[in-house]
């Protein structure tokens, strides 16, 4: 059974993260992802990137992930807004 934890440790094998949370039920998994590698991209980069970092795994195992891809400075930025 696929697992948040599972889900978690795959893409930081192939991201660099400076935050990252997963939060699932074995199927379906939301992810917080912050990384600088997400500098200048777009949305649909940025969940590429991740793609690419799950490989395999996004087609055999997990069935959805919900993601927000974020940099260090829109996280900061986003703390600062919520006070």
């Amino acid at each position: 059974m696929v697992t948040p934890e599972s889900v978690k440790q795959g893409i930081e094998g192939g991201l660099a993260c400076n935050q990252l949370e997963v939060a699932g039920d074995g199927q379906h998994f939301e992810a917080l992802i912050v990384s600088q590698a997400f500098e200048g991209r777009s949305q649909v980069q940025r969940h590429q990137l991740v793609y690419a970092a799950l490989g395999e795994r996004m087609r055999e195992e997990i069935h959805a992930l919900s993601m927000r891809c974020v940099t260090p400075a829109e996280w900061q930025a986003a703390q600062d807004a919520n006070g």
